[in-house]
């Protein structure tokens, strides 16, 4: 196995929301170390929901919580979604407690949890491992085999793929049946795999539909559920008052770049580097790179295009200035027209260029070129 570094910065952002709010959840795909994460927070009592034994323990919530004192994890609370107006009253009678909840569905959990904790639950994101994590001698592995980390710390390329085909198979077939979801596994997984050849690309549900053979109400419905488990992002444009025409549809990618390599049946290096979704497959691992660098939420990060052709590939504004990303799969990268009428059009601060190679350099004052190995170099 490969050594990897412990979650430190993921820890530290959710020490500080524990310090914050008496409820914590951690959100991310299953089997991406939710529950591994949280128990380094060292809980003094633990509920896992999918285990029988402890959901006959809370068939009666209030007696057998009340009498807790300190950090209690409650694992895949939204299978049990009556808590959460039990833990509202909890939190508020007996100060002394704090909640850690790691969930596998954002919007199902923010539902439920919305309205009953408003104002005593902070929300964190986890991703599967990144760069950060394995460290940037590891990108190419990390590249080809994704961030989950059975995947990661396969010992082999083929003991990955075999992780992840059996991932996606207990997903579809399991996962989204203890969510509710009653679509044929079958079916599920067609659209998936017809979604990884449009990965990158602009969602045109007309289109989407009348490849799949379905309803615009149907594909958005398909859409919705793959996005709520962190399977996919849909990746919103970013609207100005230019007077320009522009794109007002989201980009669409899998968040993974292993699973989405798994999907498209690519299997090594040798055969990611022949494929003709390769520069997809490097944008979109390195846009979600860029996203955990960031520490931005997922609504916070945009695309920009207009109709004559002007694109950017991620937009995003810190600190109130706007700053945009585009990502290369090339040995040296240069400006583009597009580039320059995307700073004008955005009043972009700066414009990185993020690319494989090795070494940094400014094309122009407001555009560098920069490793995505090098991120730190963002700021």
């Amino acid at each position: 196995m490969h050594p990897v570094l412990p979650r430190f910065s993921d820890q530290q952002e959710i020490q500080q929301l524990m310090g914050i709010f008496p409820v914590t959840a951690i959100l991310g795909p299953r089997q991406v170390g939710k529950t591994t994460l949280a128990k380094t927070f060292q809980p003094d009592h633990l509920f896992d929901l999918e285990n029988p034994r402890d959901y006959a323990r809370l068939e009666n919530p209030q007696l057998v919580l009340e009498r807790l004192e300190g950090l209690i994890m409650i694992d895949e609370i939204q299978r049990k979604p009556d808590l959460f107006p039990l833990i509202r009253y909890l939190v508020d009678q007996y100060p002394q407690q704090r909640y850690l909840i790691p969930g596998s569905a954002s919007s199902t959990l923010k539902q439920q949890s919305g309205e009953s904790l408003a104002g005593r639950i902070g929300y964190y994101f986890l991703s599967g491992f990144n760069l950060a994590d394995v460290g940037v001698a590891q990108l190419d592995e990390l590249w080809l085999k994704g961030g989950f980390p059975r995947s990661f710390l396969a010992n082999s390329d083929a003991d990955s793929a075999l992780w992840r085909n059996n991932f996606i198979a207990t997903f579809l077939e399991k996962d989204l049946a203890f969510l509710g979801v009653r679509i044929p596994s079958s079916v599920m997984y067609r659209f998936w795999l017809m979604l990884s050849h449009y990965h990158g690309q602009t969602v045109n549900y007309s289109e989407l539909g009348r490849s799949f053979g379905a309803s615009d109400k149907t594909v958005k419905h398909y859409l919705s559920i793959l996005e709520d488990t962190f399977m996919i992002r849909l990746l919103l444009p970013w609207h100005t008052n230019a007077g320009k025409r522009l794109v007002k549809s989201p980009k669409i990618y899998l968040r993974d770049s292993g699973i989405f390599h798994s999907l498209q049946s690519i299997n090594n290096l040798a055969e990611l580097h022949l494929s003709p979704k390769l520069g997809a497959s490097w944008e979109g691992f390195a846009l979600e790179e860029l996203a955990a660098h960031l520490s931005k939420r997922d609504n916070e990060l945009f695309f920009y295009g207009s109709h004559k052709g002007v694109a950017l590939d991620l937009y995003w504004q810190n600190q109130g200035k706007p700053f945009g990303a585009e990502f290369k799969f090339m040995d040296a990268p240069k400006a583009t027209k597009s580039m320059h009428q995307a700073i004008e059009d955005l009043s972009l601060a700066h414009l990185w260029v993020i690319y494989p190679g090795d070494q940094s350099y400014p094309l122009t004052k407001q555009i560098t070129v920069v490793p995505l190995a090098q991120l730190g170099l963002l700021g």
